[in-house]
């Protein structure tokens, strides 16, 4: 029987770093397949909760928020696409105009967790979002995504339009700010041992191998 580690990452959809963390662990536990079991559960974390639906330009908002120039922006454009290019992931920054509110990506996450598709439906939004530019917080794109990760689009349209996931999205997110984490991606392994950032491939694997053989706390 393999050894087993569950992972918890902590992340926003719109979250470069996040993308780029969540394309590694992706390859890391593929290439750890045969000797490590991953549980992995994506938990939500939303930069900008008070976004409005509308959005807000991405470099404005960068500036804004973070205190860059534009060429500043453009220097972190420049690194993400390199680093996203190197492990496969391909970041289109031109197509990505806004920022977004994610509160409903979060929702429509949280259920599709329950329903088994959770890792599907991520991948698929930070695909859109980066990639294709898509908006997120937009529900007929959230309904289409959710139905390209093999969900129920009447299910994921019900979701949505009621509400459901909210109450649990703002726990678990409370529940995070609460113990510390106050920057995305956070990975929670085993529940107790925190990897701040977006690491490598590498990283990732000596990660799941050395915590695989790491005993559980009784």
């Amino acid at each position: 029987m393999k050894p087993s580690v569950t992972l918890d990452f902590v992340s926003d959809v719109v979250c470069p770093w996040c993308a780029l963390g969540a394309a590694a662990l992706e390859q890391a536990i593929n290439n750890v397949a045969g000797e490590v079991a991953v549980e992995l559960t994506y938990k939500p974390f939303e930069l900008n909760p008070d976004m409005p639906a509308e959005g807000e330009p991405a470099v404005q908002h960068l500036m804004r928020k973070y205190g860059r120039t534009a060429a500043e922006v453009a220097d972190g454009k420049a690194t993400q696409i390199a680093r996203g290019q190197a492990i496969g992931f391909m970041f289109d920054l031109e197509k990505r105009t806004h920022f977004y509110n994610t509160f409903d990506a979060h929702r429509l996450l949280m259920w599709a967790l329950q329903e088994g598709k959770q890792v599907a439906l991520k991948k698929l939004l930070l695909q859109a979002y980066f990639t294709d530019g898509q908006n997120p917080s937009d529900r007929d794109t959230l309904i289409d995504l959710a139905e390209q990760a093999g969900l129920d689009g009447a299910a994921a349209h019900q979701v949505l339009a009621s509400g459901a996931f909210g109450k649990e999205v703002r726990e678990v997110q409370a529940f995070y700010r609460d113990h510390g984490i106050q920057s995305v991606p956070a990975l929670v392994v085993n529940g107790r041992h925190l990897v701040a950032g977006s690491q490598s491939i590498a990283y990732y694997e000596q990660m799941l191998r050395q915590m695989a053989q790491v005993p559980a706390e009784a």
